[in-house]
């Protein structure tokens, strides 16, 4: 389980049109978000996904970079970007279940063709929303058993203007005796 204010561990995958994203090599003033998501069967997604590529300006106006990252292989990952219409937002694909599993996320199974009418994959990963400091600690996370009910990001836009100005420190960090 990861933990704030503890580091993370490294990650690396193929991203479309740039090249591999590894966490340790970001070079971000104030952090790296990570959006793990489900993968191109997922039609809220690509919603969600279409928000994050409206925003990702924000984030760098903020000195955070972003990156979304499925299981997907790269033909679904690309029919996911030209979904969204990607421009700004780095489409990472090919994580491993086990490498998901270190991140904390939740695998599910297949249950089929989903309502847009594309087969989900036999295994794969459910949602994630990580921002990690630029030191490689964990300062934010959420992890969903579901595809439903996701953090906002112009939420999260506010939240990170208000941790700048009030330094406000990674919480949930306490590990001992309850």
């Amino acid at each position: 389980m990861l933990f704030p204010r503890q580091k993370t561990h490294d990650l690396t995958v193929a991203t479309l049109d740039y090249d591999a994203f590894q966490l340790s090599a970001e070079q971000s003033e104030r952090g790296t978000l990570i959006c793990f998501y489900r993968g191109f069967h997922c039609p809220i997604c690509a919603t969600y996904l279409k928000e994050l590529e409206r925003l990702v300006p924000e984030f760098d106006k903020r000195g955070i970079s972003v990156v979304a990252i499925s299981s997907d292989e790269e033909d679904r990952a690309r029919q996911m970007a030209d979904k969204i219409d990607a421009k700004n937002l780095r489409i990472g694909y090919g994580l491993s279940l086990a490498e998901a599993k270190k991140w904390g996320l939740f695998i599910s199974q297949s249950r089929g063709m989903t309502s847009i009418g594309v087969e989900e994959p036999e295994l794969f990963s459910e949602p994630g929303l990580f921002l990690i400091s630029p030191d490689m600690s964990l300062y934010f996370s959420s992890i969903q058993t579901m595809p439903f009910v996701r953090p906002n990001f112009k939420e999260l836009l506010g939240a990170i203007d208000f941790v700048v100005e009030k330094n406000y420190p990674a919480r949930g960090e306490y590990q001992g005796e309850v």
